[in-house]
C-alpha cells in the first residue's frame, strides 16, 4: 500500500477528485494549505499598493491506495492537477506499512 500526498492549486480539486473517484478511489482526505516552492510567493496589488505574497494557497490532498492502483492514481492527478504554469504543485509517495478500518477492524488493503 502507498500513501500519495498531492500539493495541487485549489481550483483544480473538484476535477482531481473526480478523476480519482472514476479510477476506485473510495476516499481522500483534502486540507487548505499555504506554501512556497521554486515560485517563492507572488507580488499582488491591493488597492493602488504593491505587496509581497509569501505563501501561496494550496490544496493537500491524502490517499491511501493499495499498490497495483498507484501509477493510475498518480497520471489522474497528474493530468487533472496541470496548468503547465509554475505552482501546479507537487505529488508525494510514501509506504504505508498498515491500515486498519477503526468501525470493523479490517486491515491492509481491506480497509481502504
Amino acid at each position: 500500500m502507498k500513501f500519495v500526498i498531492a500539493i495541487i492549486k485549489p481550483f483544480k480539486l473538484d476535477e482531481v477528485r473526480d478523476a480519482l473517484t472514476s479510477l476506485g478511489v473510495q476516499g481522500l482526505t483534502a486540507t487548505e494549505v499555504k506554501g512556497f516552492g521554486r515560485q517563492k510567493g507572488q507580488t499582488e496589488i491591493y488597492r493602488g499598493a504593491e505587496y509581497e505574497v509569501s505563501f501561496v494557497p494550496k490544496v493537500k490532498i491524502e490517499i491511501a491506495v493499495a499498490d497495483e492502483l498507484l501509477e493510475r492514481v498518480l497520471e489522474a492527478i497528474e493530468e487533472k492537477a496541470k496548468t503547465g504554469k509554475i505552482g501546479d504543485g507537487k505529488i508525494f509517495v510514501l509506504d504505508l506499512e498498515q491500515v486498519v478500518r477503526i468501525r470493523t477492524g479490517e486491515k491492509g488493503n481491506q480497509a481502504l
